[in-house]
């Protein structure tokens, strides 16, 4: 999706900020660039959007060299939040939110539906807040404006400069949640620099450790914090988080038992409803004494909904997917996960569902415990 090849930025001879970059950012990934001040996160995800040009090297979006093309219309087409948030104060929310589509001189009629749809996508009320000026409204809130402004034209690229750091540590979080639900909506490509190990261990798919202009390891959160590559990584990550109790952690301790479920023997419209009323893709279909028997997606549901003979046990899926016990460990959780697109791994026991492990939960938990082993986190 975004592929930096060979690039360095410097001012002059002797202020090199990128040094030989070569970085290749997925479709659909969030990724986070870190590092102690100056290491040169920010300049790198200001150059995807051409607010800074490389001094050489290649920057490559869907296989075409962004030098080619007009940096104003890279910017209209590339969604950017930033730290100061930077909405318009003599603007409503709903013009803020539609800036750029109506730059592009799209039809209104869209972008107004398209304010509305995003402001209820974070649980904002349109009929209360579109009419507002983002004084009325707390720093939470327009950072919440901030986000989905650069979300308005639908792009395809979301750069994210900070976006959180400004906010007190009660929003902060909420905030982060939200970007992970939002996220798990929208699969939009993030680039997203940030100061802070927990907020990166969080949020990403893939952390970015950057210090003098050069990346220094880049992987998943869990193998950083499994696998931290030399002694300047294990300090950024901090003793704490790369306590040997942390892989001590079951399935049991990070375990979501608030899970959409529906009986087997549901028809096809009342599985739909279900999961449009709880605006979930998938169910898992479990029988009255919550013996776990499989799961659904909205595409199964959706393909046979024309015969009204069958119910959901004719189109669960009972084979291809994983369960874990409570007992396994946070190590074989991590090998159920790599390598697969599975968001959610159901937790049984004596072959009843106990609740599900998703990929957040497994990195909140290795991020968030407390040294000796106490999980704390929420």
């Amino acid at each position: 999706m975004i592929e930096f090849q060979n690039v360095m930025k410097a001012y002059d001879d002797t202020s090199v900020v990128i040094k030989d970059l070569n970085l290749h950012v997925q479709k659909g990934e969030l990724l986070t660039l870190i590092g102690p001040s100056g290491c040169g996160k920010t300049t790198t995800m200001r150059m995807i959007n051409r607010l800074i040009e490389p001094t050489k090297g290649t920057i490559r979006i869907d296989g075409q060299d962004i030098s080619t093309l007009d940096p104003v219309e890279l910017r209209r087409n590339t969604g950017y939040v930033i730290q100061e948030i930077g909405l318009f104060p003599h603007m409503t929310i709903e013009q803020n939110i539609s800036l750029v589509p109506r730059l592009k001189k799209e039809d209104p009629k869209k972008y107004t539906q398209r304010a509305d749809e995003l402001l209820n996508l974070v649980g904002l009320d349109p009929e209360i807040y579109k009419s507002r000026v983002p004084k009325e409204l707390s720093g939470g809130q327009q950072q919440r404006i901030g986000v989905i402004r650069a979300l308005a034209a639908n792009p395809d690229i979301i750069l994210m400069d900070e976006p959180f750091s400004a906010l007190d540590p009660i929003s902060r979080v909420q905030l982060q949640d939200d970007m992970i639900s939002l996220q798990e909506e929208i699969q939009k490509t993030i680039v997203f620099v940030t100061h802070d190990m927990d907020e990166a261990i969080k949020i990403a798919d893939r952390i970015a450790i950057m210090k003098d202009g050069e990346i220094i390891q880049l992987d998943t959160p869990e193998n950083i914090l499994r696998h931290p590559k030399n002694d300047f990584v294990e300090g950024f990550i901090g003793k704490k988080r790369l306590d040997a109790n942390k892989l001590m952690l079951s399935a049991k301790d990070m375990l979501q038992t608030e899970v959409i479920c529906v009986p087997s023997d549901n028809t096809l419209l009342e599985a739909k409803e279900t999961m449009q009323r709880e605006k979930v893709d998938h169910l898992f279909v479990v029988a009255k004494d919550n013996t776990f028997l499989g799961m659904t997606t909205f595409h199964d549901i959706q393909r046979h909904s024309n015969d009204t003979s069958l119910t959901v046990s004719d189109v669960m899926n009972t084979e291809s997917f994983k369960t874990a016990h409570p007992d396994d460990s946070v190590i074989d959780m991590a090998k159920m996960f790599k390598n697969t697109m599975i968001h959610a791994i159901p937790v049984t026991e004596d072959n009843r569902l106990l609740g599900i492990v998703t990929r957040s939960s497994l990195i909140h938990g290795l991020a968030n415990m407390d040294e000796g082993g106490d999980d704390k986190w929420n």
